[in-house]
């Protein structure tokens, strides 16, 4: 449990990997990857614009950043999260309950929720980070991001920071490491 006199940080080192301070880390994970696969700091021009959208329903407002998105495919409510359709989100597909829960398991932040016009992104809990298997670390509990923007609507509570170095939206995970088979024991 981190210290709650302490201020809990991660910084991302030039080209490198993430310092964390004060923090619980839930895997120890510093291999050197990011020395032997080409990871730069710098966020792709041609990634997904930083750009909220909202999707307005009878109950529920849904809040999608795809700039954000991870692309752990956690939104599987297939009547309300619909890829290829325009638009992208249902808010009136399910039940306001049912939609809410599905956010909930959005490990990046690119999705929230409001009711009543008051925004629901922060989850609570302690500051951590862990390892997401060939994929991102999920970082979660409101540590600071230093020296980081933070794309519109995002929040410290939970994000998912890029570990494979082909993300479009660094720091943040744009789910390339699926697109180059990102394998965590390359190399072993």
């Amino acid at each position: 449990m981190a210290s709650a006199d302490k201020k809990q940080t991660i910084k991302h080192l030039p080209n490198g990997p993430y310092l964390c301070s004060n923090l619980s880390v839930l895997v120890s994970y510093a291999d050197g990857t990011h020395k032997t696969n080409g990871f730069t700091g710098d966020k792709d021009p041609d990634g997904v614009p930083d750009k909220r959208e909202n999707f307005e329903g009878d109950k529920v407002v849904v809040h999608d950043n795809r700039g954000l998105c991870a692309h752990a495919g956690r939104c599987t409510l297939e009547t309300v999260f619909r890829p290829g359709k325009e638009p992208f989100v249902d808010a009136n597909g399910a039940s306001a309950d049912q939609i809410i829960e599905t956010i909930k398991q959005c490990p990046s932040g690119a999705l929230s929720y409001s009711i009543d016009g008051v925004e629901h992104a922060e989850r609570g809990g302690d500051p951590q980070i862990g390892v997401a298997s060939n994929g991102p670390y999920i970082c979660s509990g409101g540590a600071k991001l230093e020296d980081v923007e933070l794309p519109e609507g995002a929040t410290l509570d939970h994000v998912a920071l890029c570990r494979c170095g082909a993300s479009t939206n660094k720091h943040f995970c744009s789910g390339a490491h699926w697109d180059v088979q990102f394998d965590e024991n390359a190399g072993d």
